[in-house]
């Protein structure tokens, strides 16, 4: 064995490999352990194909959209998210956006990078919803851009963490309804003035933690379509769902 390997090893007794849900022993850094893991809702069968929430379907081959994407129209080609926000996956949401819990985002982007993968184009850029600077300030981090910057090295493809900003801050959205979301985010996000050149002509994979009513994704694309990005995508690690 190196002397690499035998420092490895030395490491994993002294710090052993936890699951990132609730901390019990796992064989391998950030993974979960198999009962988180069968308790952690993944997305699969019949999805939306604008957001990736589970709908009825009997024909896959159908065009699948849920009633909120018929009822709100997207400016956005096609979406899908990798969790259904409820159980294990809120928990994980939850410590990845507030608890300080970076490490969440490696194996949560490797979730996304499975949902993203049929949406992929050529010339494909990663692009984060990005924070106002006051709370990226008080946060430290953009957990979006963590989870773009994983998911887009996984797929292999280029990723631009500042193409779009957000010059204003707007204030939480907890307790609006879905119309007053969308009120207050219109117009919310701007391409960067240098950096958003750089959307121009590609497909954009937009990302972003969690999707509830689409007014943040919305309020994204529209920016990115602004700096004529060819088309626009989108991938969230979760999405709620009207029973979660």
């Amino acid at each position: 064995m190196t002397k690499i390997g035998k420092f490895q090893t030395a490491l994993q007794w002294v710090f052993p490999p936890r699951c990132v849900a609730c901390g019990g022993l796992v064989e391998s850094d950030f993974g979960l352990c198999g009962f988180c893991w069968a308790q952690t809702p993944f997305l699969g069968g019949p999805q939306c194909d604008f957001c990736g929430v589970p709908v009825l379907a009997e024909n896959y081959d159908d065009t699948l959209i849920c009633d909120d994407c018929q009822l709100y129209e997207r400016p956005w080609h096609a979406g899908s998210a990798a969790l259904v926000y409820e159980g294990v996956a809120r928990k994980l949401v939850l410590a990845l956006k507030h608890g300080d819990r970076q490490d969440i985002a490696r194996p949560a982007a490797r979730w996304m990078a499975a949902a993203a993968k049929p949406l992929l184009g050529g010339d494909a850029l990663v692009v984060p919803v990005p924070l106002h600077w006051s709370r990226l300030l008080k946060r430290r981090y953009n957990q979006a851009a963590l989870l773009g910057q994983h998911m887009a090295r996984y797929l292999d493809i280029p990723f631009c963490p500042d193409a779009l900003v957000r010059p204003k801050g707007g204030g939480s959205t907890e307790g609006l309804s879905t119309q007053e979301r969308f009120e207050k985010l219109d117009g919310a996000f701007e391409p960067h003035r240098k950096r958003g050149a750089r959307m121009a002509g590609r497909h954009v994979i937009l990302v972003d933690d969690v999707m509830t009513s689409g007014a943040t994704l919305t309020s994204a694309a529209q920016a990115c379509l602004r700096a004529d990005a060819k088309e626009v995508c989108v991938v969230t690690l979760a999405r709620v769902a009207k029973d979660a």
